[in-house]
């Protein structure tokens, strides 16, 4: 049985039916190593490892709700029947260590069609395996990407739809909580930024028209699952870029999905233009979930260089986020929450099967 924490970081946390044992998250970081957009057994340690090491959510990296939705070749899929069984496996295993099994589902837009990063940046033309792009507008992303076709109206159809049906495979296979993707300068971030979205009809122009598409995919997930499922949205908070999207019309956003029953906001930023204007420093993007958390009256995700203890309990006891997501120091250390709750003073809770090593 479990002591009550000492730490806002070891504090559960409980949105609609779920309930977090802590406040670290495992951010969904791509892995590049399905085929067919199928999880297999890299996926499955890769998780699993994270939810034995104490994480409160880990959660499945971008998944492409339209096969023509992923960032590459490799990228993990649910737009077929075929996905279910593989990603419940997946999700049956993180629960079972005391996690809850989280996915992210996402559409590339302009930025789909790449080759994996240690491929260098490249795109992969339809000859090599690779296939059309879509887009808010006609234009790529730089040079270097494949020239998007403009979606039309029954395109952007297909695209919600393929997001409810995504939910719904998600349901099946056992997901207790979702995230749209709606960042890092992909398919609903292209619609939010005014350097991606040229169009002149009711999805461009005005922030009403661009932020109509994520507004109308979080409505539909949120009819789609159950009451008690909670239902998250990852937005870049700015582009880094003069005329882009900024932390203001992020906010806004925000006060818009809240009423539609989104229950987080996770604030990323960035991937709008290929070399932003931005000095990283630890926890830099923290601010953006402070003021989104505060003027929109929503919970928020921070993230970012978020990599000590002691740097994550500052933001929560700060009031400026309600969860730590942890991307690439959870790469590093997959048992981070267990060696921090040591560097905390709180009791430390290994796996039972790894008593030989830890007992005192």
């Amino acid at each position: 049985m479990h002591t009550v924490a000492k730490h806002s970081l070891f504090s559960p946390l409980t949105i609609r039916g779920v309930t977090l044992r802590n406040r670290i998250v495992m951010s969904p970081m791509c892995q590049y190593s399905s085929h067919e957009g199928l999880a297999n057994d890299w996926h499955l340690v890769h998780l699993g490892s994270r939810a034995v090491g104490g994480v409160a959510l880990a959660m499945v990296e971008a998944t492409a709700v339209l096969r023509e939705g992923r960032i590459t070749p490799g990228d993990m899929g649910i737009w077929g029947e075929e996905h279910i069984a593989p990603l419940a496996k997946i999700a049956a295993f993180i629960e079972s260590q005391g996690a809850v099994p989280g996915i992210q589902l996402a559409h590339a837009g302009r930025k789909a069609s790449r080759g994996a990063p240690w491929h260098g940046p490249k795109t992969v033309p339809p000859a090599e395996g690779g296939w059309q792009v879509f887009g808010p507008s006609d234009l790529p992303f730089d040079a270097t990407f494949a020239q998007p076709t403009a979606l039309d109206n029954s395109g952007i159809d297909r695209v919600v739809d393929g997001w409810e049906a995504a939910a719904k495979r998600a349901l099946q296979a056992g997901f207790k909580l979702i995230e749209i993707h709606a960042a890092h300068g992909y398919l609903l971030h292209q619609f939010h930024s005014p350097i991606s979205n040229q169009r002149t009809d009711d999805y461009g122009g005005s922030l009403e028209n661009r932020m109509r598409l994520t507004l109308r995919v979080a409505e539909r997930l949120r009819g789609a699952l159950p009451g008690d499922m909670p239902l998250f949205v990852r937005i870049s908070c700015t582009d880094w870029a003069a005329g882009g999207w900024d932390i203001a019309d992020s906010v806004e956003l925000a006060k818009r999905l809240g009423p539609l029953g989104v229950d987080l906001i996770d604030c990323s930023s960035g991937g709008t233009v290929p070399k932003p204007n931005v000095t990283m420093t630890p926890g830099y993007m923290v601010p953006f979930a402070r003021r989104i958390r505060a003027e929109a009256g929503i919970k928020t995700g921070a993230v970012g260089l978020i990599t000590e203890p002691r740097q994550a309990e500052a933001i929560l006891t700060a009031g400026d986020a309600d969860l730590i997501f942890m991307g690439r120091e959870l790469l590093r250390e997959p048992y981070f929450a267990i060696k921090a709750q040591a560097a905390l003073g709180e009791p430390m809770h290994w796996p039972v099967q790894y008593g030989y090593a830890v007992k005192k």
